[in-house]
């Protein structure tokens, strides 16, 4: 086998191991490409070219983590993970572990680790690395990495929410949840919400957003049913997908281009959770993307209008 073809092979592995300890689709691509540049550029013969190229994207992805964080800072309104699109994935199975370990809430708990803490956490807890390869891919003796293993542990568990969603109740849910919203049913979406419901969105200020996070079924039900009736009138569509592994959905304009993509946090049997990502920076790997303050002026147009 060549090189170049055992890089393919690990390809995937490469991108999952560093989106999920950045949490972004561009960075984590510019990981995989930064470690083929160095896999062809190295004259050395590894004895496992899945033990170095996992090492080597781990490394880049920590060096581009710290930088991030700095960056993450100074960011405009709330901060979420670029949507990953998962319902490409025919074997159940999978999907089943993508949701588990690949979600909106499961990387946002990521956020509250270390660099490091990341990293072993992603290497050992996701992927079931042993404690020599995962000291050996982050620098550290093994011993260090069983402390930050167990801190890691710690911090994911107390964030945890005690009752995990059965999977196809879960499904059930957001499709009355969508259902309900492309009807205009104000109640009906309302009863499918946690009490303290959220809305939460990310627009990084190069897109619309909301002003704040909004809080209460009741709040959240009339806002978004609102919304969608505003868009359906400029023509934007919404489909349902899976995102990250969770009941999502794209919307996109007449041209068919994305404006949005929603995740849904389900638990208890109630949507606890609506996290919305506008800003086209994080769109961007899903395909062209909509001009958002545009379609926002013909929203407002077309209200008008119409009053």
């Amino acid at each position: 086998m060549t090189r170049t073809e055992e890089f393919e092979e690990l390809r995937p592995l490469l991108f999952a191991i560093a989106y999920r300890i950045l949490g972004s689709v561009s960075e984590a691509e510019d990981a995989v490409q930064e470690s083929w540049l160095r896999w062809a550029a190295s004259t050395t013969v590894p004895r496992s070219a899945k033990a170095y190229l996992s090492t080597t994207v781990t490394r880049i992805a920590i060096d581009v983590l710290r930088s991030a964080r700095v960056r993450r800072e100074t960011y405009v309104g709330p901060w979420l993970p670029e949507p990953l699109l998962t319902d490409s994935y025919d074997d159940p199975a999978r999907s089943a572990e993508l949701a588990d370990c690949l979600s909106v809430a499961a990387l946002l708990l990521l956020e509250r680790l270390s660099p490091l803490e990341r990293a072993v956490f992603v290497l050992r807890e996701v992927f079931t690395f042993g404690f020599p390869e995962v000291a050996a891919a982050v620098g550290r003796s093994e011993s260090a990495c069983r402390q930050l293993a167990v801190r890691a542990r710690r911090h994911m568990d107390e964030g945890r929410p005690r009752f995990e969603a059965d999977r196809k109740e879960c499904e059930a849910l957001a499709g009355r949840f969508f259902d309900a919203l492309k009807d205009g049913d104000v109640d009906g979406l309302r009863e499918l919400l946690a009490a303290d419901v959220q809305l939460v969105g990310d627009g990084g200020g190069k897109a619309p957003q909301l002003a704040r996070t909004m809080v209460g079924a009741d709040t959240v039900a009339r806002l978004l049913t609102t919304f969608l009736q505003h868009l359906s009138r400029v023509d934007v569509t919404l489909e349902t997908r899976e995102v990250n592994g969770q009941p999502g959905a794209m919307l996109r304009d007449r041209d068919g281009k994305v404006l949005n993509v929603w995740m849904l946090d389900v638990r208890d049997s109630r949507v606890h959770t609506v996290r919305s990502v506008t800003n086209p920076d994080k769109l961007a790997h899903l395909g062209e993307v909509a001009d958002a303050w545009a379609l926002n002026r013909e929203v407002h147009e077309t209200y008008r209008a119409l009053s």
